[in-house]
């Protein structure tokens, strides 16, 4: 029985480890003053970044069903049997319902996973599910390890404004710290699905501290005996989130691993430049840790 295992580009997984593992992944849209584009495929951060910027109106939108029939048909083309299609949290975003209309008509079994999560607090989850996969477990397992492994994650994120978030309608409970945005550095967290706020912080030195501390608190309570996979996220902020992770692996003895990624344009079109994200993840039992991506 070969499980194929597919996920969408707010992953935002490192592409040697996609290809490692062989997950397949369907772009998410982006679209800039109108005109549509393919995350990952024919627009890049550096190009969100100076749109953003230049004051476009950059918005997304999920891929088609038909973009994930085309999917799904090419994985049962190339033999196999099962899919565990694993996606960005349907609160923010309608992509899963995309992949749930395909999998209705695809020419073999798809399981589709609502991570309740996405950039690799998700990615976490789908390479571990890719492992279990690899190594000949059934779909209900990989499935089961997809979600124990996204929904025992932790998401902290730190914007340099709520505006984005605002213009996307993503902003959920967050939104009562409108009235004081301008005068503050909010933190704030992907908790079931669901953007959610931490706290307000005078500067963004104090927020980023704040920001590690409520990381390594998360991961205190983590006890996973395999270790934490860490994974700072940023847009337009490279040397930045690199001192973060600097610090986080210093500080941390249960952390295994400690990973810079920039997100791409669906997650940073909605929270901005500047923006620092940390995603902590415990390696599950049985499939401890993913190939390196250095």
């Amino acid at each position: 029985m070969r499980v194929a295992v597919v996920t969408d580009t707010t992953a935002y997984l490192p592409p040697d480890l996609q290809s490692a593992l062989r997950i397949f992944t369907v772009p998410v849209h982006v679209i800039v003053d109108g005109v549509s584009y393919d995350e990952g495929v024919d627009y890049a951060p550096a190009d969100l970044t100076a749109d953003l910027r230049s004051g476009k109106r950059v918005t997304t939108s999920r891929p088609s069903p038909g973009v994930f029939m085309q999917a799904y048909e090419q994985i049962a083309q190339e033999g196999y049997d099962e899919i565990v299609s694993i996606h960005l949290s349907s609160t923010v975003s309608a992509t899963l319902s995309s992949a749930d209309i395909a999998a209705r008509s695809a020419p073999i079994p798809v399981h589709t996973v609502d991570s309740e999560t996405l950039g690799m607090a998700m990615g976490y989850a789908v390479a571990s599910a890719a492992q279990a996969a690899q190594v000949g477990e059934p779909a209900d397992v990989v499935t089961k390890v997809a979600l124990e492994r996204a929904r025992s994650s932790s998401m902290y994120f730190y914007v340099d404004t709520l505006e984005y978030l605002r213009r996307g309608g993503r902003i959920g409970r967050a939104s009562q710290y409108f009235g004081s945005a301008l005068a503050i550095k909010p933190l704030l967290q992907l908790r079931d699905g669901q953007v959610e706020p931490l706290a307000r912080v005078r500067t963004s030195a104090k927020a980023i501290a704040r920001l590690e501390e409520l990381t390594h608190e998360a991961i205190s309570v983590m006890g996973a005996s395999a270790g934490i996979d860490v994974a700072v996220m940023h847009l337009a902020a490279q040397d930045r989130a690199e001192q973060v992770a600097e610090r986080l692996a210093e500080h941390g003895p249960d952390i295994a691993r400690v990973i810079v990624v920039e997100v791409g344009a669906v997650v940073g079109a909605h929270v901005g430049p500047g923006t620092i994200a940390v995603a902590a993840s415990p390696r599950p039992t049985g499939f401890p840790g993913v190939p390196s991506a250095d």
